[in-house]
């Protein structure tokens, strides 16, 4: 299966918006309640690219977007601007084929490229067992689980911290 990943461009929000949607009505990978429309996706996508954040396409072989990945800030304070949050999405119909895996290897060399030292997932729910088998095969570490911190689907849910460097991580600072 040959997996093309790109920059995603504006007319990519209206499959991003579908492929979120499905995560937000249906699993606990988001902590969203309701779907955000695509004039509400589009808004995030160019706020985060405006910013400098890398967001990624998975296209499929007759070119339509099956997953997306991007990176935003980790927390807003200045001290937080070399650590990153990856958010990885895809389709429902397109899942166990390694294109989270392709999406979040190729996320990772853009926020090495873009001078970022950290990762951080949040992953939600702690059942998410895909999510974190994902992250530990491409070098996340546990860092630890925020207990019955959301509430969805009628269940506290708890959040899983995981963690990685990127380039030289902690090793020296920031060029």
């Amino acid at each position: 299966m040959a997996i093309k990943v790109r920059d995603a461009a504006d007319a990519d929000i209206p499959a991003i918006a579908a492929i979120y949607a499905f995560h937000v009505e249906r699993d606990t990978g988001s902590f969203e309640l309701d779907a955000p429309d695509a004039a509400e996706m589009r808004r995030r996508y160019r706020d985060n690219v405006a910013k400098g954040y890398p967001y990624l396409v998975a296209l499929s072989a007759d070119v339509r977007v099956v997953g997306y990945a991007y990176a935003s800030a980790y927390r807003s304070r200045p001290a937080y601007r070399h650590t990153v949050e990856d958010s990885v999405y895809v389709d429902a119909a397109w899942s166990r084929r390694g294109i989270g895996r392709t999406l979040l290897a190729a996320l990772i060399g853009r926020c090495e490229a873009g001078n970022y030292r950290q990762m951080v997932a949040i992953i939600g729910g702690a059942q998410n067992a895909a999510s974190i088998a994902l992250h530990a095969t491409l070098g996340f570490e546990h860092a630890g689980v925020l207990a019955a911190v959301g509430r969805k689907f009628d269940r506290w849910l708890d959040t899983v911290l995981m963690q990685r460097a990127l380039g030289a991580g902690a090793q020296t600072p920031p060029t």
